[in-house]
């Protein structure tokens, strides 16, 4: 048994009454919605004509919601529905960065994910969801996919039948008749600063056609998006913060590894005090930002409690506290017998490197988000920790009095990742992208509204000063200098792949 739906736009007249209906049976509040219409129009003036798309949950076979939800609050029945249970979400907004339809919001009045459920509570006792019964054209058609009897598999069967983006392979069951393509095709209508009866927010839309190609005019004829509900972006600074603070924190430990193998064991203080003190200090705060940024904080304990072992949010938290727990021993041991022992040098090793690049696999889980599916990310996370680390290791060093060598070799590691980051970048924007979404994404940083940013901060001040000041005289001040910096251009970087990630419209 798979229930799912047909849209048949033949017949839809754009009403409304679906999305009241949705409201009205799940006391859905104003702000957010469950199922809605999209307008959007075509031609030129005279020829002109309005679509409408109904757009909501997919149910998809192959969920990606299903997979990345770290509580397992989201899950598929074995009617085939893929339902909610509010009582376990902790309101990461993962689910909503791995759907590719936008089909799931955060409810203001629970602070809990939520989205279709197929009326699940009607279909159980033999009703019809309430969109389907209260739908004046009967455009909406919901039932058994795997009954070849039924309506709604006979014209699966028998009449064309499209889904939204099924390169994703998430396999939806939610089949449009007579739809327009754009409609399903985001990125094929040119962004507008306005709806046909409200003008967006300053800042809502980042991405915008006339920004990316510097023509200020449209293009004759194309799709234009006139009528939809607003998107908000799922995560924001908090976000970027905690890749910030991964960052420093995460591979000082490796660095310091590295420093102790090469005999620098006079460096005690800076080495196996310090280092782990970095560690576990910017290791607390990741976690901290990851909890803070919860919409039910209070449920952390879920990822413990109630874990999915797929999400790579529980597999990155299991790692981070198994980091943070090696670093304590690593700083005992600094503390009370100068430096620890091999077993906990080599664990912490690893356990750093996992910190640093676990979160490539969490947004990489994200399907919803082409630009987060880069093949550099898991390598651009791993170098950014090497600079942050080396940066941090230097400003230490100078507070604690450490040797010229230390200097000299950490100076190096700073170089070589910045270079390294320098061209993963530039390979970022530069390289063919596998999508137009990442390719549209990408070209927000390179010559779209965050170029400022990103040829400014990231590039300009983050990478390619620091290493002019790194290659210049040799003085101390302009080394204190470019490890600032170096360690504001991760931040800049880290801020601005968020905000490009979520730029691109999924509905």
């Amino acid at each position: 048994m798979r229930y799912g739906f047909v849209i048949d736009h033949n017949r839809c007249i754009g009403c409304h009454a679906c999305t009241v209906a949705c409201k009205e049976e799940h006391n859905v509040p104003l702000g957010v919605n469950r199922t809605w219409v999209k307008y959007i129009e075509k031609g030129e003036y005279p020829d002109t004509r309005r679509h409408f798309g109904v757009l909501r949950c997919n149910h998809c076979d192959d969920a990606p919601c299903i997979e990345i939800c770290p509580t397992v609050a989201l899950y598929r029945r074995s009617d085939g529905i893929v339902d909610f249970d509010g009582d376990r979400c902790i309101g990461c907004k993962s689910c909503m960065q791995a759907c590719p339809y936008d089909a799931l919001y955060i409810d203001p009045n629970t602070n809990t994910a939520a989205k279709c459920n197929l009326c699940a509570h009607r279909v159980e006792v033999g009703l019809e969801p309430a969109c389907v019964i209260v739908c004046p054209e009967q455009a909406i058609i919901a039932g058994d996919l795997d009954d070849a009897n039924s309506r709604i598999g006979r014209i699966v069967a028998n009449e064309k039948v499209s889904v939204r983006k099924p390169e994703k392979g998430t396999r939806p069951k939610l089949f449009y008749v007579g739809v327009d393509d754009s409609l399903l095709r985001p990125t094929s209508m040119e962004p507008q600063s306005g709806h046909l009866w409200a003008d967006k927010a300053p800042g809502e839309d980042l991405y915008a056609l006339r920004k990316e190609n510097g023509r200020g005019t449209t293009t004759p004829g194309i799709a234009r998006e006139v009528y939809d509900v607003p998107h908000p972006p799922p995560w924001g600074k908090k976000i970027a913060a905690y890749l910030w603070t991964k960052s420093v924190g995460a591979v000082v430990l490796v660095i310091a590894a590295l420093l102790s193998a090469l005999q620098y064991e006079e460096q005690n203080r800076l080495l196996h005090v310090a280092s782990p003190l970095i560690a576990l200090i910017f290791t607390g705060l990741t976690m901290f930002l990851l909890v803070f940024d919860l919409k039910r904080p209070e449920r952390f304990y879920y990822l413990l409690t109630k874990s999915n072992p797929r999400s790579w949010l529980v597999i990155g938290g299991y790692i981070l506290g198994g980091y943070g727990f090696f670093a304590i021993l690593w700083l005992a041991y600094g503390v009370l017998r100068d430096s620890p022992p091999p077993w906990v040098i080599w664990p912490s090793v690893l356990l750093a490197l996992g910190a640093a690049g676990y979160t490539a696999f969490l947004f990489a889980q994200a399907k919803g988000r082409d630009l987060w599916q880069s093949r550099f990310f898991l390598w651009q996370l791993l170098v950014q920790a090497l600079i942050a680390g080396s940066c941090a290791l230097i400003l230490m060093g100078f507070l604690l009095g450490s040797s010229p060598e230390v200097f000299r070799l950490l100076t190096k590691i700073l170089s070589a990742s910045l270079i390294l980051s320098l061209a993963i970048m530039l390979g970022e924007i530069f390289l063919p992208h596998a999508s137009e979404d990442a390719r549209r994404a990408s070209n927000l940083l390179k010559r779209g509204a965050l170029s400022g940013s990103f040829w400014g901060l990231a590039i300009g001040a983050g990478a390619v000063l620091p290493l002019l000041l790194l290659w210049g005289p040799g003085d101390v001040f302009f080394l204190r200098v470019a490890a600032g910096l170096a360690l504001a251009g991760v931040w800049a970087f880290e801020d601005l792949w968020i905000k490009a990630g979520q730029a691109v419209p999924l509905s």
